[in-house]
């Protein structure tokens, strides 16, 4: 008996190591907003309802973190990013517009999650490799990451919640948002070189241009880079269902690896903890939705659909992003948006895309992001990254919505 209740406490402890905060975070927001249903605190069909809608982005999610995961251990995020540092030829400032755009492409055309997690560890390897500075590198990934993802549904987790209500296809989507993305991508491009990437900040004048980068089994890296190519030729022809075209990618993928590196597939390629802490985040949120958070929404956001609501609505979202998240912000504030101020439910999506710059927590993209510099030994300073997120998101946001009232339908 006492050898079993060791063996317990072993196991116990076992896993209490290998859990990192974010994992206690996550499972006790699910425990808490299970916890809210069950003590009636939330109403069952309200629950219900937010499971129902968030079910495919949890599929799109899991599939497109693993395709991305297997992506980058067919080391094509390494060619690329080789091919960027050489594109470059030494020079910063060439380098630097090479950076914005890889972060955008990936963020426009894969996620910002994907970006987060994936893209982190490929900058800051690139920053030594080339024996460069790795924080200007890596807050262009963490600022792109969320500014860059207004133009596509796949882009931001927000953008797919949106899609029932904006009514949109992938191409009317960009049509409407190509101007907000462009002044959004413009301002984060003046914010990065002003904050980190100028020379007094760098450090250097010039880098090291690296070596070309082969792949160790140029068969994977050719399929999993055909995977991505059909996964986004899916999306913008809009032909299937987003999680089905992630999966279809992410199962190409998978066989391939079967195939070839059977040791590289293992059930930690699931992006479990996001799987956790997404319904445990919208469940705690819409109880408060439900107990006040509608009514409050409403009255700050306002009913005008004209220029001064967009502004108020994007303020609003972003605003509270950064308080709590802004998954289940976009949800409650879709909620309080007239239905026929399409101009201003837009505004919001922006206020939550571009706003959450400022906290750690405004976006799981940040909280990933963190973790993943933290685990590469890269100190951020929190105060810095608060300071220049504030003025990032408040310049990034107010250029965004003025190009979307300047461009968009009456």
């Amino acid at each position: 008996m006492l050898m079993h209740v060791r063996s317990i406490r072993m196991l116990t402890g076992r896993i209490r190591r290998r859990l990192h905060m974010l994992d206690w975070l996550a499972g006790g927001l699910l425990a808490l907003g299970l916890l809210l249903v069950a003590c009636g605190l939330l109403p069952a069909h309200a629950a219900g309802a937010a499971m129902e809608r968030i079910a495919p982005l949890l599929a799109f999610l899991g599939t497109v973190i693993v395709l991305a995961e297997l992506t980058t251990a067919a080391e094509v995020f390494d060619v690329v990013a080789a091919r960027v540092a050489r594109a470059g030829r030494g020079s910063y400032a060439r380098l630097f517009v090479l950076c914005v755009v890889f972060a955008s492409v990936t963020t426009i055309t894969l996620n910002l999650d994907t970006t987060a997690v994936l893209l982190t560890p490929v900058m800051l390897a690139l920053a030594v490799r080339v024996g460069i500075a790795a924080v200007p590198l890596a807050m262009t990934t963490v600022w792109l990451a969320n500014t860059a993802s207004l133009l596509l549904p796949v882009s931001n987790l927000t953008n797919l919640l949106a899609a029932d209500r904006v009514a949109l296809s992938p191409t009317g989507l960009a049509a409407r948002m190509w101007a907000p993305q462009l002044a959004s991508v413009l301002v984060t491009m003046g914010c990065l070189w002003l904050f980190y990437w100028r020379r007094g900040r760098r450090g250097a004048d010039a880098y090291v241009t690296p070596t070309a980068h082969r792949p160790r089994d140029p068969v994977l890296f050719r399929v999993c880079a055909l995977a991505c190519a059909g996964f986004l030729l899916a999306i913008l022809v809009d032909a299937v269902a987003l999680w089905v075209a992630s999966a279809a990618a992410t199962a190409l993928v998978v066989v391939a690896f079967a195939v070839r590196r059977r040791s590289v597939l293992r059930l930690s390629l699931v992006p479990w903890r996001l799987l956790v802490l997404v319904p445990g985040l919208f469940l705690v949120v819409e109880t408060v939705n439900v107990h006040g958070l509608h009514e409050l929404l409403a009255r700050a956001m306002g009913p005008d659909g004209g220029t001064a609501g967009m502004f108020r609505a994007a303020a609003v979202g972003g605003g509270l992003a950064n308080v709590l998240n802004n998954l289940p912000v976009y949800l409650a504030g879709e909620a309080a948006v007239p239905l026929g101020n399409h101009q201003q439910l837009l505004a919001l999506l922006i206020g939550t895309n571009v706003g959450p710059v400022i906290t750690p927590w405004a976006s799981l993209a940040t909280l990933l992001w963190f973790e993943r510099c933290h685990a590469q030994g890269v100190r951020v300073s929190l105060g810095r990254f608060v300071a220049t997120g504030a003025v990032l998101g408040a310049s990034a946001l107010a250029a965004s919505v003025g190009a979307l009232a300047a461009t968009g339908a009456p």
